[in-house]
């Protein structure tokens, strides 16, 4: 009869089974490794370099190893005279183990180890004295690549440590002459690590700054097309409603079928215009090229004013003999806003008149929109993103708009200077506005 509790559970594997799995699969990775090696060199060790957790590039990894490689074997060159003794021999082995231990057995090399290692090969270098001697420079080149992989906790200490074997070796006579020299080289060698290490952090750091300005970029983006998509559909839609209303009143009043029929035509086309517009302004979405349709400028705000006159808007426009000064960046946004600002009187003022301006003086080109309030409509903002996205669009070019109402009727008026202005600094010129100029008006919120 067994004793409950004493005996191990039938599926937990003993001690020594687990022991014996984790040595053969040691050593079936290894044969893996070995084999890859084997089939492709070059290939199977640029591979392993680049697997390292260091975040440095190969090619940075590859000329260290190598370089202290060089020292290594310089150093055990310069003791033939001590053949054949294995000490020279062993102490090139320990400097470059770890390239092997990675590739084939997959040990990943730690700063601590890594100065160990250093240390216990320049104390079998040092055994054997000479003069001149580059067995030092091994230290030179292991407290670089300490400092470069590891923080200050563990560099220091390290490299401190690498002093201060070469002072006790020079006190025993095992080293020649120049230890004050060796000592500031092992100095610059960790100042130089120490460079790669801030060099990469300050790296990741400007990456970090990069995705940052990208995601403000594309969200500055987003919402300049959902001002354009917000500006064509108010346009299309506030003179297709003229155009609608027009037909009804036709059929219902005076029974006129060719008027109405008119209308309908005006508000088809207009629609179609408005779904190429459409198409055209989500098409910035797409990565992919596509065919590019210029821009409307301050030449097309006659045709504009136009389409509102031809839905039934009493609209006029005034405009200066020469636009030639106004950039298309600037017409553009003059463009809008007017397009806006007409589709606001459709909506939000039915019934009333309008009066649309264009002025360019020395510095800046103006707009003017203007119209009247019917009786009893009472003068107040809205609360959606039309005027918003407008004082958005000016002050992006480093204009001013002010919109408000003025006397009897509502006034929206936009001054963006003709050439570019430095960040911080906005237009001011209101010549040759009507009005008085912004002080009758309330600047926009």
């Amino acid at each position: 009869m067994g004793v409950i509790g004493v005996s191990a559970p039938a599926h937990e594997p003993r001690p020594m089974t687990r022991a014996y799995r984790r040595f053969a699969d040691g050593l079936r990775h290894t044969g893996t490794r070995i084999a890859d090696f084997t089939r492709q060199p070059v290939a199977s060790f640029l591979r392993r370099v680049e697997e390292l957790p260091f975040d440095y590039p190969p090619s940075v990894i590859i000329v260290v190893d190598v370089a202290l490689m060089l020292v290594a074997v310089a150093s055990a060159v310069q003791r033939h005279s001590y053949f054949p003794t294995a000490l020279p021999i062993l102490a090139v082995l320990l400097t470059s183990a770890f390239g092997p231990m990675y590739a084939f057995l997959g040990v990943v090399p730690r700063p601590a180890t890594l100065g160990l290692f250093a240390m216990a090969a320049e104390a079998l270098f040092l055994v054997q004295p000479v003069s001149p001697d580059l067995a030092p420079f091994v230290l030179v080149a292991a407290a670089g690549e300490v400092s470069a992989i590891a923080g200050m906790r563990v560099s220091v200490p390290t490299t401190v440590a690498m002093m201060v074997e070469l002072v006790l070796f020079d006190m025993y006579g095992n080293l020649s002459q120049g230890l004050p020299s060796y000592l500031v080289s092992i100095a610059f060698g960790w100042m130089a690590g120490v460079l790669l290490q801030y060099q990469r952090r300050f790296l990741y750091q400007e990456r970090g700054y990069q995705d940052i300005r990208a995601a403000q970029a594309a969200d500055e983006e987003r919402r300049r097309i959902a001002r354009e998509v917000h500006d064509v559909i108010a346009h299309s839609l506030s003179i297709t409603l003229l155009h609608l209303t027009a037909a009804r009143h036709a059929l219902q009043t005076d029974r006129e079928v060719d008027e109405a029929v008119d209308s309908l035509t005006e508000a088809e086309q207009l629609g179609r215009q408005a779904m190429a517009d459409i198409r055209r302004t989500v098409g910035l979405l797409d990565a992919r090229p596509s065919k590019h349709v210029p821009e409307p400028g301050v030449d097309d705000i006659a045709s504009l004013v136009g389409d509102f006159a031809r839905a039934g808007l009493d609209v006029r426009y005034l405009c200066a003999e020469d636009l030639s000064a106004v950039s298309p960046a600037v017409g553009l946004a003059l463009y809008r806003i007017g397009q806006e600002s007409l589709a606001n009187v459709v909506k939000h003022a039915p019934g009333a008149s309008a009066l649309v301006q264009v002025a360019v003086d020395a510095t800046a080109a103006i707009l003017t929109v203007d119209n009247t309030l019917p009786a009893g409509l009472p003068a107040q903002r809205g609360a959606g993103m039309g005027v918003s996205g407008m004082v958005q669009r000016a002050e992006l070019l480093g204009g001013r708009m002010i919109a408000g109402p003025y006397d009897d009727g509502w006034s929206v008026r936009v001054a963006i200077p003709l050439a570019p202005v430095r960040a911080g600094l906005m237009c001011t010129s209101w010549a040759g506005v009507p009005h008085g100029g912004p002080s009758a008006i309330r600047e926009a919120q």
